[in-house]
């Protein structure tokens, strides 16, 4: 299963951390891993193109993390409510068996 928790603060963004495959079937032929990964580099690669956002990321094998150092613009809020909303899509979708999103608020 994958995991992924996001943590706000006053409704900012603070980080987001990724863990585990979705074990729907063997590795190269996992759609839900595929499209996992796809939202996931999608969003890392839109917030440094079309952001000035801060933030430091981590990957590997079943891992992605992103820490945000300060608030996020409100072109970098769009794209992690957009990587949220098709997450969360995708949990529901398969209800909740191979995906859990959470996000808390600290």
């Amino acid at each position: 299963m994958i995991t992924i928790k996001v943590r706000k603060k006053n409704g900012e963004y603070l980080d987001f951390c990724s863990r585990g495959h979705a074990g729907y079937a063997e590795s190269g032929h996992d759609i839900v891993c595929a499209a996992v990964s796809a939202l996931i580099v999608n969003t890392v690669n839109s917030l440094e193109t079309f952001t000035d956002d801060k933030f430091t990321a981590e990957e590997h094998d079943g891992y992605v993390s992103l820490r945000f150092q300060g608030s996020l613009s409100d072109r970098g809020k769009l794209l992690m409510d957009s990587l949220l909303l098709g997450l969360t899509e995708i949990e529901h979708s398969y209800k909740n068996r191979y995906l859990t999103v959470k996000v808390k608020e600290v």
